[in-house]
């Protein structure tokens, strides 16, 4: 005889069809069956699709040569590379434009949400003014508007602006000297990376320090000492080679040195002033979301309005700002894509070409999904880790 021990749920006896546990199971597994069904004949009709209009598939396309010419790229490129260079090329000019626009974005936006919340009336005002004109009108004309500005301000390379002898601003970008390739460099970009890693060790250190005997260390100044000491030593020990690559004018354009194209200027002004609108308005939020009782007992202890922003309000307010502000740092990724529109050669741009001269729209445009789910998985993981890590802690 069965002994219900005390506490246990009784179940009826019901028959299978009437139970709700094998009933959601068999309507999950009904479901995913015409799921991965549906996914079989678009897979299928696609390829045979191909097949009859002799259409290749696969990425073995990937190691032919590419044949196009990219504007700007970060590293070394010629169109007798493959088309996984050129893709490589755009990628990595989308994470630039996506890089610098969070950062700046983030800056910018914190600049004005804090502006909004000032007691001066004119300042208050013109950070609303920022907000609502920048953040009502869709970005695309925003980048177009830039665009035709700053290629339509300046003159031509013949009639350069000279800045100081060094720099040179035209309709083509702003040129400027940068050092001449040595071996060298990579030694000081990996002192450049320990560096932060030892400064990012040092402060937890003197965390744990005061934490335990009251006393404060110089973290800001050590951090800085190691950042740029380590590789200005690796600079001296290497010779200290100073050679330059100076932009000079030759024909119709220049050559030497670097440039900052105005498709990429336009594109990142555009992302940073559109997204900083919407950072405003996330700051401003969080900030308003704490008690009044912190600026107050901010102001009780002496604090002036720029310490209790920067040491009380602002920490605490990260906790509901970092959330809302995971989706801003994606769309500023995603949003990237419309370089296309402006010309400047991103991934989306380099897969546009490929796709042309290959006719392998569906295999580049899932190179396209990859890369931006990666990055954007990225993104999210760091910002969800970064959460967890100023989240209180319940005792």
């Amino acid at each position: 005889m069965a002994v219900e021990t005390a506490g246990s749920a009784i179940r009826p006896k019901v028959a299978p069809w009437n139970d709700p546990v094998i009933r959601g199971w068999a309507f999950q597994i009904v479901i995913v069956g015409l799921v991965g069904l549906l996914a079989w004949f678009l897979v299928s009709n696609t390829m045979e699709n191909l097949a009859r209009q002799k259409i290749a598939s696969g990425y073995d396309y990937l190691s032919h040569e590419a044949g196009f010419e990219i504007g700007d790229s970060m590293i070394p490129y010629s169109p007798a590379n493959t088309y996984a260079r050129a893709i490589l090329v755009g990628v990595l000019n989308t994470l630039k434009v996506a890089i610098l626009g969070v950062i700046l974005s983030t800056i910018l936006g914190t600049l004005i949400g804090i502006g909004r919340l000032s007691p001066n009336w004119l300042l208050a005002k013109i950070c609303e003014w920022y907000v609502e004109v920048f953040r009502n009108v869709p970005l695309l004309l925003w980048l177009f508007l830039f665009y035709k500005i700053i290629s339509e301000a300046f003159p031509g390379p013949r009639q350069a602006i000279n800045i100081m002898g060094a720099l040179f601003l035209s309709n083509r970008g702003l040129y400027f000297p940068v050092p001449v390739q040595d071996p060298i460099h990579p030694w000081m970009g990996l002192a450049l990376v320990i560096g932060i890693a030892a400064a990012i060790v040092m402060k937890r250190w003197a965390r744990r320090r005061q934490e335990t005997t009251g006393l404060p260390f110089p973290t800001i100044k050590a951090a800085v000492a190691l950042v740029i000491g380590l590789p200005l030593i690796v600079w001296l020990l290497g010779g200290a080679p100073h050679h330059m690559s100076w932009p000079e004018l030759k024909g119709f354009n220049f050559r030497g040195g670097t440039v900052i194209q105005p498709e990429f200027t336009a594109l990142l002004f555009g992302l940073v002033i559109y997204t900083s609108a919407f950072i405003a308005e996330i700051v401003r939020s969080g900030i308003l979301a704490l008690n009044k009782g912190q600026s107050e007992a901010a102001a009780a202890l002496g604090l002036s309005r720029g310490q209790s922003m920067r040491l009380v309000l602002l920490p605490q307010a990260l906790r509901v700002i970092v959330p809302p502000m995971t989706s801003q740092y994606l769309n500023i990724t995603k949003n990237s894509s419309l370089a296309i529109a402006i010309g400047y050669p991103d991934l989306v741009a380099a897969v546009n070409v490929t796709i042309n001269q290959t006719g392998q729209a569906i295999e580049n445009v899932l190179i396209i999904m990859a890369a931006f789910l990666t990055v954007s998985l990225g993104i999210s993981a760091f910002m969800n880790w970064y959460n967890r890590r100023i989240a209180l802690t319940e005792r």
